[in-house]
């Protein structure tokens, strides 16, 4: 480790994506495993719909991967939901040691982080990462209820019905490489408002990413794409004017998983897409594919998470945010390089 850079040596072997209806109905709807247009998968309650969701991708990835889930040495999962009670009851029947860890949206990340460091140092072959969120679940827990049906402002995002799977592997194995990353600091701006969560973010996302880039010597330059989480159109313009501000123009390689899941014209989510599912769908239905097959040769995987729960929101308090970062490199060169 240098300067909070994390160098490792582990890969994403198998992964697995599970979606509701508002998601395969976005641009990449077609690129997702599962799909539920009820957004249900079966259950009773979206807490346990959500759940549902978890335990569908993690048996998917596994069996593409051809594993047994006693094979895997841990499990790395959280969600959006008091206690991750959606990550507890969804995996309650993989005999793999659990960790339940919370990143609010930048949990895929904080996971792959986690299992790479696991990998790398020797501590297991496999290491597995899961996260989810589901919009109803989280409208209720964090907002109100979808009954009360309540104005949403233009900055608001609409919270990704989604789960993600992910098995990391060793060097050796067939994948996309984690090469390098980096924890986040939380930092705060002051914002308080729960509709401008890509404002309150923005912040952290920016402070991660100069660090990035001071500390390794590498430019934008150097990446296809640097992708936010879910800042979506009002976060991701402020943390371009952030690093622009530093001297850092990310605005050729810039995108975002909450920009690129819906269309924002067409499904009315004003800001954009959010929540733990947002990012793990978008890196598993579509950027590791890209990797996978040398569409996209190095990317820069920085989901940001608010730091909040429903108490402190109730208290007036301000929201803090974090973001993790990623470096994920294709598993082969490109044909042409």
């Amino acid at each position: 480790m240098a300067q909070g850079i994390i160098r490792l040596q582990a890969k994403i072997c198998a992964w697995a994506t599970a979606v509701g209806k508002k998601e395969s109905e976005g641009p990449l709807g077609s690129c997702f495993d599962l799909k539920d247009p009820t957004d249900q998968f079966g259950q009773k309650t979206w807490e346990a719909a959500e759940s549902e969701m978890q335990r569908r991708t993690l048996a998917l990835a596994i069996q593409r991967r051809e594993l047994k889930a006693e094979e895997i040495d841990f499990l790395f999962a959280g969600d959006l939901l008091n206690q991750c009670v959606a990550s507890a009851y969804g995996l309650l029947e993989y005999p793999i040691p659990y960790c339940g860890i919370y990143g609010a949206c930048s949990t895929s990340a904080e996971g792959l982080l986690l299992a790479g460091i696991a990998v790398s140092g020797g501590m297991a072959n496999w290491a597995s990462v899961v996260t989810s969120s589901h919009n109803s679940a989280a409208e209720r827990q964090y907002r109100t209820p979808l009954e009360y049906g309540a104005q949403r402002s233009p900055t608001a995002q609409w919270t990704v019905t989604g789960a993600g799977a992910f098995l990391v592997g060793k060097e050796r194995e067939e994948g996309v490489s984690i090469s390098r990353g980096m924890v986040g600091i939380p930092r705060d701006s002051g914002v308080k408002d729960t509709a401008n969560m890509g404002g309150a973010m923005a912040i952290a996302a920016a402070d991660t990413l100069k660090r990035f880039f001071d500390a390794s010597g590498a430019s934008p330059a150097d990446y296809d794409r640097i992708i936010s989480g879910d800042l979506g159109y009002e976060g991701g313009s402020i943390l371009c004017d952030l690093m622009k501000s530093e001297g850092i123009d990310i605005q050729e390689q810039y995108s975002d998983c909450g920009q690129l899941i819906f269309d924002r014209e067409r499904q009315d989510v004003h800001s954009g897409g959010s929540g733990c599912g947002c990012a793990a769908v978008t890196l598993g239905g579509y950027l590791l594919p890209r990797l996978w097959d040398g569409i996209e040769k190095k990317i820069l995987f920085l989901p940001t998470g608010a730091l909040m729960s429903p108490d402190s929101i109730k208290q007036g308090r301000t929201i803090p945010a974090v973001a993790h970062l990623v470096e994920l490199e294709s598993r082969t060169p490109r044909e042409n390089e």
